[in-house]
């Protein structure tokens, strides 16, 4: 499973998915960076594409960007790409600079916990959790309705930011 669960068979599963991922994040910051040219729209989804610098070619990505219901200050980008080789597919948030790091992102699909991911990287314009999109966590967003990411201001206190799953499919089989 893509998202860490509490044991530590899943961690571990987890790290090894993350030490695969963590590389990508550098090379691929530039792309989130760019807003690109919106090729196609499912639902609440949006496939974006764009020619990076020294790229051979367009990327594509299908994104949603959301706000909290009760706290406009606090947003999610959720990015799904397939990587230039095909060989892979990442799940990619951008959580605002201020979440705390160390307890992660966590996510739920129609009320049901599907674990957390740790944050990877942050940069001026936020923090990155990613995880490889494995056939698992695939089947549950496409066979969801929200899917609701939780970052934490506090060990405390969880934001839990819902995510319209409407497209969802339809999207990612778009997506090149």
């Amino acid at each position: 499973m893509a998202f860490a669960q509490k044991s530590n068979t899943a961690s571990a599963a987890f790290l090894a998915s993350l030490m695969l991922v963590a590389p990508l994040a550098l090379a691929t910051h530039a792309t989130a960076q760019q807003a690109g040219k919106v090729k196609s729209s499912h639902g609440s989804w949006s496939i974006v594409c764009d020619t990076p610098a020294g790229a051979p070619g367009e990327q594509c990505a299908l994104m949603q960007n959301v706000i909290a219901d009760d706290r406009p200050e606090v947003g999610l980008s959720v990015v799904v790409l397939k990587t230039a080789d095909q060989q892979a597919r990442i799940l990619r948030v951008l959580a605002p600079l201020g979440v705390l790091l160390p307890s992660g992102l966590g996510l739920n699909v129609d009320g049901k916990d599907i674990g957390r991911a740790y944050f990877v990287r942050c940069f001026s314009d936020g923090c990155y959790a990613e995880v490889i999109l494995d056939e698992t966590l695939l089947t549950t967003l496409r066979g969801g309705t929200t899917a609701t990411f939780i970052v934490f201001q506090t060990p405390e206190e969880g934001i839990g930011i819902p995510v319209d799953l409407s497209g969802f499919t339809e999207g990612y089989a778009a997506l090149p």
